[in-house]
């Protein structure tokens, strides 16, 4: 049940040389994301990067709303939060109540978070940095 056509986008964080590359994953391959965690490791075969493994750190929903590490489930609730994902406090004990999604993969979410755990064959710069564009 896709809405608008949007597709799920894949963030891939790389510790070593602190870049980001942002990578569409295929219609087909979405569906063996679903039901994944925060802190699961995925296999790169998923957008096409053999070799490569990746760790879920977030991610968040068609709504823009932030996936959470300690609610359960891929459900979105409102939740009164102190800090952390989702909410940054201005004042010292400052407790808001805040919407945010569960901690699981699923067709509502529209981007996910990786970081790399184990590096492939090539680099990802080579296999998805940006390509020289040529000026008129």
């Amino acid at each position: 049940m896709e809405c608008c056509g949007d597709k799920m986008k894949m963030v891939i964080g790389d510790p070593k040389t602190g870049k980001t590359y942002q990578v569409d994953v295929p219609s087909e391959k979405e569906v063996l994301l679903y039901g994944k965690k925060i802190g699961d490791e995925i296999e790169g075969d998923v957008v096409g990067l053999g070799g490569y493994v990746f760790v879920i750190t977030g991610g968040s929903d068609k709504s823009g709303f932030p996936m959470r590490k300690d609610v359960h489930g891929s459900r979105k609730i409102k939740t009164i939060l102190s800090g952390g994902v989702g909410f940054n406090p201005t004042r010292k004990g400052e407790r808001r109540k805040k919407t945010v999604r569960g901690n699981t993969v699923s067709a509502e979410i529209a981007q996910l978070n990786v970081k790399v755990v184990k590096d492939g064959a090539s680099s990802l710069e080579e296999m998805l940095g940006k390509k020289e564009e040529k000026k008129e």
